[in-house]
């Protein structure tokens, strides 16, 4: 999500770091609000480890494996949906997006001293790294529909479906998918774009309060004395040179905890989630009725995909 957003990360109010000297524990309040999950709109967008979103990757892949044996795909008879059902497809011998990329699965990046001094900006979840799947290059471009140049849209005489087999499964489990959105020049396509739009769109506005700017000020005072030069945590997080290996330097490992521990003597995690969290309840008011329908579509769309689960075993 952070890769998704800009993250030029201020409010109802403006918090100083001697309004926060003085809380009983600033670390674990940063610690609190730092999750996808304490923002308005991740309503909008199901946690895929839910048991729902379990359900809706069972399923895809129950209707992806018949729609690959209909192709002509025979060994997929054969293959358990289980241990696919929470992967994604990549291309055999394809480099991943995520290989040596800083980043994490937070909104505001490292808060916590000891886990930057161990990892820098290096902090995505175990099973984020591990959730690709490789296959061969014509069951990769049967299952998802993306080809390379020179690839055939035919397997085995008959024609790959829109999306691949698993771009159908989605389109039987959910219906016909929205109009897609823009994001940050990136097209996105899915069931959740809308929500993705708004978020995109909130964190825009929310940064350009003066109050957000002021608290990106003063982190970066912090950091100046530190004897680091960022104009805002996003700068820092994403330096070029923490990019294209997996194991963070000793310069990235003290960038990030100083980091970390000026967000903490700023109050910056607070004043900044303030913002955000008013502006995304905005775009909730403004697009209510459409992320209502956008909550009732998977909510049958959860219920049909245990339907799906339930035939298949």
């Amino acid at each position: 999500m952070r890769r998704v957003l800009p993250l030029a990360l201020t409010g109802l109010f403006a918090l100083s770091a001697c309004q926060f000297a003085g809380h009983d524990d600033p670390a674990g309040k940063a610690r609190g609000l730092n999750t996808m999950a304490a923002l308005p709109l991740h309503a909008y967008v199901p946690d895929s480890g839910s048991d729902g979103a379990k359900a809706v990757g069972r399923a895809q892949w129950i209707l992806g494996k018949q729609c690959m044996v209909r192709l002509g795909f025979t060994g997929f008879a054969t293959l358990d949906t289980e241990s696919v059902a929470s992967t994604d497809p990549v291309r055999q011998d394809t480099v991943t997006e995520d290989a040596g990329m800083p980043g994490d699965d937070t909104p505001y990046g490292v808060v916590d001293p000891d886990l930057a001094a161990g990892h820098g900006y290096h902090n995505r979840t175990p099973d984020s790294a591990g959730r690709y799947q490789r296959w061969p290059a014509d069951q990769y471009a049967a299952l998802t529909g993306s080809f390379e140049p020179g690839d055939s849209h035919v397997a085995h005489g008959h024609r790959i479906p829109e999306g691949g087999c698993l771009g159908q499964a989605m389109r039987k489990i959910y219906g016909a998918p929205p109009k897609p959105a823009e994001v940050a020049g990136i097209k996105l396509t899915g069931y959740y774009s809308l929500a993705l739009e708004l978020w995109h769109d909130s964190r825009e506005q929310a940064s350009k309060d003066p109050a957000w700017k002021e608290a990106d000020r003063a982190w970066s005072a912090c950091m100046k004395k530190k004897g680091f030069r960022y104009a805002s945590p996003d700068k820092a997080a994403y330096d070029s040179d923490w990019f294209g290996h997996t194991e963070p330097s000793e310069k990235e490992r003290r960038t990030a905890t100083a980091d970390a521990r000026c967000k903490l003597g700023t109050g910056y995690v607070p004043a900044v989630h303030a913002l955000e969290v008013r502006t995304q309840k905005a775009a909730i008011v403004r697009h209510r009725q459409s992320l209502d329908a956008l909550r009732a579509a998977e909510e049958r769309a959860i219920r049909k995909a245990r339907k799906i689960a339930g035939h298949a075993s």
